[in-house]
């Protein structure tokens, strides 16, 4: 081929000059008795563009084109998480981890109140193996072309494009469906790939099976039961088919007191302000909330996302009784009301803050009369 390729460069630059078009090869080729197919093969190295061939850069386009050719069409995304200096591990985390190193498809369902975990123990797990993780957020909007994939307009053309889930089956990620209690019965185009099947793509006729290491987890407030004291608005009652294909289930609870003032100091630690006073007290106020919630004394909870939030508004402000009192405004002012009284009992120091602080708006009142 090679001997065939410089004559074709001869007679062509004799010809046409140092670059020639498709048309003009047709040309040749009806001239010289030589198939197109034979010209084109002969000429692939200079092909410099569509319908062009550039008869001079042998070297240059040699090296591009077996560049073009070793290289994917898509650039290579990793998608193991950020490993977070400051986590701490605790509660499922241990067993999380173990069933992701196994490499063994194994599918986890993990429930639990919310702000407790659920989701970091699976990131942190992935990101200390060195695992891939592909996250899904379900809503109840989540369908089929979500999950595995369909059709998008590119460039005029409809082309495939698969979904996160096909995505972590070709990879042999784990698939992580976050809150999949707000699913609906669209989820169960999943069936297939919670029994470790894989999944039959019928848009383009295509079966994709699972590498080594895939697998499923899943995190829920509710165990797929619905909300009956309607915390958790819009959880669905999920197809028990589909819940039965889920080994096992790990119940997520908040953690205990130590665990937690060190997720605290550690944060604090990072944005270098640390006050540990503030932190005993703010664990203390949680554990009280939650025991009153768990008795049924309170329809409101204080969650670790929470006393996160508070001490990186603390980072902030500077200020005890600000950091709480902005972060506990989502609730109602009965429930509001109460949680600040209760810190109040807590800590002496934001009782001060909040007396000077009556005491300065009245005098300013005093003033304006």
């Amino acid at each position: 081929m090679t001997q065939l390729t410089d004559q074709l460069i001869e007679n062509l630059s004799a010809v046409y000059g140092e670059t020639v078009t498709r048309q003009q090869l047709i040309e040749y080729a009806a001239n010289s008795n030589t198939s197109l197919a034979t010209i084109c093969k002969a000429l692939e190295t200079h092909k410099s563009g569509r319908g062009v061939w550039n008869l001079t850069a042998v070297e240059t386009l040699e090296k591009t084109f077996n560049s073009m050719s070793a290289t994917p069409a898509t650039p290579v995304v990793s998608f193991i998480p950020q490993k977070d200096k400051n986590y701490v591990s605790f509660g499922n985390f241990t067993d999380v981890k173990r069933i992701v190193k196994s490499g063994m498809f194994y599918p986890v369902f993990i429930t639990g109140l919310s702000g407790n975990g659920k989701t970091v123990s699976v990131e942190q797990a992935c990101a200390q193996l060195k695992r891939e993780l592909i996250r899904v957020n379900v809503t109840v909007e989540t369908d089929e072309d979500d999950l595995l994939g369909g059709f998008r307009l590119v460039d005029g053309e409809t082309v495939w494009h698969d979904g996160p889930v096909v995505n972590a089956l070709k990879r042999g990620a784990v698939l992580l469906l976050d809150e999949i209690d707000l699913a609906s019965n669209k989820i169960m185009c999943l069936q297939s790939v919670l029994e470790g099947k894989g999944v039959f793509l019928k848009k383009i006729n295509q079966y994709v099976k699972p590498a080594a290491g895939f697998n499923v987890i899943a995190t829920a407030n509710t165990k797929g039961k619905g909300s009956d004291d309607g915390r958790f608005i819009g959880t669905n009652v999920m197809n028990e088919a589909f819940l039965e294909r889920f080994p096992i289930t790990f119940e997520q609870a908040y953690p205990s007191m130590a665990t937690e003032k060190k997720i605290l100091m550690n944060l604090m630690k990072t944005f270098e302000t640390v006050d540990e006073e503030f932190v005993d007290k703010l664990i203390v106020w949680a554990d009280t909330i939650r025991k009153t919630f768990y008795d049924g004394g309170v329809d409101e909870i204080i969650t670790t996302r929470r006393l996160v939030h508070i001490v990186q508004s603390f980072a902030i402000f500077k200020n005890r009784k600000k950091a709480i009192n902005v972060c506990i405004n989502r609730f109602d002012d009965d429930t509001k009301s109460s949680f600040l009284d209760l810190y109040k009992n807590i800590d002496a120091s934001v009782v001060e803050t909040l007396e000077e602080t009556t005491e300065e708006n009245k005098e300013e009142v005093d003033s304006s009369i």
